[in-house]
């Protein structure tokens, strides 16, 4: 089995920083693409950012330039900074990972954490 457990998330006034971490668990023989999803009340789940197995990132625009992903796949941990923090950056924060769980077999698959709510508000 794989796990995906999120955290750093909280509340933060406008302006604001915060740090997610994605932490994958389990029989894992390699991490491909991940991201960070979000999805705000009433919204549909959306696409903040990704990140490649070799490491190149991808952003939607509205935060491009003020949330930065990285990867450390020596703790299979990726993270998302996340500086300048706006009301409308509000929302649960989804980690999505694509994972090859054995060496002997070619077969990724996808998985979510639980979430983890992010709230900028004054």
């Amino acid at each position: 089995q794989v796990q995906l457990v999120e955290s750093g998330g909280g509340l933060v006034q406008p302006g604001g920083s915060l740090r997610l971490s994605c932490t994958a668990s389990g029989t894992i023989f390699s991490l491909n693409d991940m991201g960070w999803y979000r999805q705000a009340p009433g919204k549909e789940r959306e696409l903040v950012a990704s990140i490649t197995s070799g490491g190149s990132t991808n952003y939607v625009d509205s935060v491009k330039g003020r949330f930065t992903m990285s990867r450390d796949n020596a703790k299979t941990t990726v993270y998302l900074q996340m500086n300048s923090l706006k009301p409308e950056d509000t929302a649960v924060y989804y980690c999505n990972a694509n994972i090859r769980r054995y060496y002997s077999s070619g077969t990724t698959y996808t998985y979510w954490g639980q979430g983890t709510q992010v709230t900028v508000s004054a």
